[in-house]
């Protein structure tokens, strides 16, 4: 393509991709599938046109992909409001994403050793992406839902997230080592470099702080986003789990003067933080949408139609999805005692983390991706599954949530309604007051 065509292209892309996001506000359709969708077209077209040399859009995922994730969570954590009576709901959200975590790696574990005869070690780096919820659908559908389950959704996708690449990092390290994934020294040494990990992510986290108050720039927000995506390299570097500097840092951003200590808060300009917080979060949002954009759009790209010659991708891929979502609604019914299946249930969409891991698979020595069962095709197949069920489920949000939790708009209307009933006599004009008075005394 020449310079000319990408000037039409990628302004079409971005275009096409806003109002993809604005269908999905109104219908709650997943803008990720449309996307998706788009790509599978534009491929199958240049096809048609003789082109097929794009080998450089397998390369240019896994940036993407990255650097979607670190946007995306950073603004999850920045949406993120923390207070003391919100610790409950932060508590379900870890526990939730914990236990459905490890649930549907031991079952999928199971399942793929006796239906494919994979080894263990090859059936649970295989379920580990298949079983995280990706914040980067979840996150950006949770706009019909009412506020606690919203947050619970963030917490939980956001969770998962991290958990999912912590474990499959872990179990990476201790299989190509020949060490066991469970025992006493490698999960103490796991629980020691995750304490590590925070208590190095608060120390960054503040000097960045301190950093982007001293930045008289009129450009600061990239430099600090730069300096985020450099501590996430450094830390899948050394095999340490860097997303949790990332959601520790859009915590604190947003909840600089609840979260830190008041020693520590007289060294900082809280007005100006403020002020800045609100900028930095237009920023965040809006490069989300152009790597998500692309990422999702060249995801798409690489998927041919006609690597679908067979139709057990298909069923091996509702199979999948299918334990997933029973284990789901296993967990919630027996956490919320209630039978009857509530939005969250569905709400456990797998895209971004679950492409990018599936790619990590073929550098690890001992897979071999090329003749395993479970391929990009059933990935597809789960990942479509999981948000058309997502789509349902949000269509299915009860009434009675709708109703009796008012909107901020009706409630300051209420209380107008309060305040005009009540004014006192002499705030009324004088000509008001008279006509009043001669109508009581014309009518008595």
């Amino acid at each position: 393509m020449n310079t000319l065509s990408i000037l039409f292209v990628l302004p079409l892309l971005i275009i096409f991709s806003y109002l993809f996001d604005a269908f999905a506000r109104k219908t709650k359709f997943p803008a990720v599938i449309l996307l998706m969708i788009t790509g599978i077209i534009v491929r199958a077209i240049t096809n048609a046109y003789g082109y097929n040399e794009f080998g450089f859009v397998d390369n240019l995922i896994p940036v993407l992909g990255t650097i979607g994730l670190i946007l995306i969570v950073l603004e999850g954590a920045v949406e993120l409001e923390i207070s003391r009576e919100k610790l409950p709901l932060i508590l379900k959200g870890f526990l939730a994403a914990l236990f459905i975590l490890v649930a549907n790696i031991w079952v999928l574990k199971w399942v793929f050793g006796f239906l494919f005869q994979m080894g263990n070690s090859e059936a649970i780096l295989y379920a580990i992406p298949l079983s995280i919820i990706s914040s980067a659908v979840a996150i950006p559908s949770t706009a019909g839902l009412i506020s606690k389950e919203r947050e619970f959704v963030i917490y939980e996708s956001t969770f998962s997230d991290i958990l999912g690449i912590m474990i499959f990092n872990y179990a990476i390290r201790q299989f190509e080592s020949g060490q066991p994934l469970i025992g006493a020294t490698p999960l103490v040494s796991l629980g020691l470099q995750i304490l590590g990990v925070i208590v190095i992510s608060l120390a960054i986290t503040y000097v960045l702080f301190r950093l982007l108050q001293q930045i008289h720039h009129h450009v600061k927000f990239f430099l600090i986003l730069a300096l985020l995506i450099l501590v996430y390299a450094f830390g899948k570097l050394f095999h340490l789990p860097a997303l949790v500097t990332i959601f520790i840092f859009g915590i604190f951003f947003s909840n600089v003067k609840s979260l830190l200590p008041k020693f520590l808060l007289r060294y900082l300009d809280i007005e100006q933080s403020e002020k800045g917080f609100h900028e930095f979060h237009i920023l965040t949002a809006e490069s989300t949408f152009i790597v998500r954009t692309f990422f999702f759009l060249f995801f798409g790209f690489s998927i041919k139609i006609l690597d679908f010659d067979s139709f057990s991708p298909v069923i091996y891929g509702l199979i999948i999805f299918l334990i997933m979502l029973i284990l789901r609604y296993v967990y919630l019914t027996v956490s919320t005692f209630r039978i009857k299946p509530s939005s969250l249930v569905y709400m456990s969409p797998r895209g971004l983390i679950s492409i990018l891991l599936f790619i990590q698979l073929k550098d690890v020595s001992f897979i071999n991706t090329s003749t395993s069962p479970i391929d990009e095709r059933v990935l597809l197949i789960v990942i479509l599954s999981s948000m058309f069920v997502m789509l349902l489920g949000t269509l299915k949000k009860p009434k009675v949530e709708e109703t009796n939790i008012p909107e901020e708009g009706e409630e300051n209307n209420s209380e107008n309604i309060i305040v005009d009933t009540q004014l006192e006599p002499q705030n009324i004009p004088e000509t008001e007051s008279k006509n009043l008075n001669e109508s009581e005394t014309e009518n008595p």
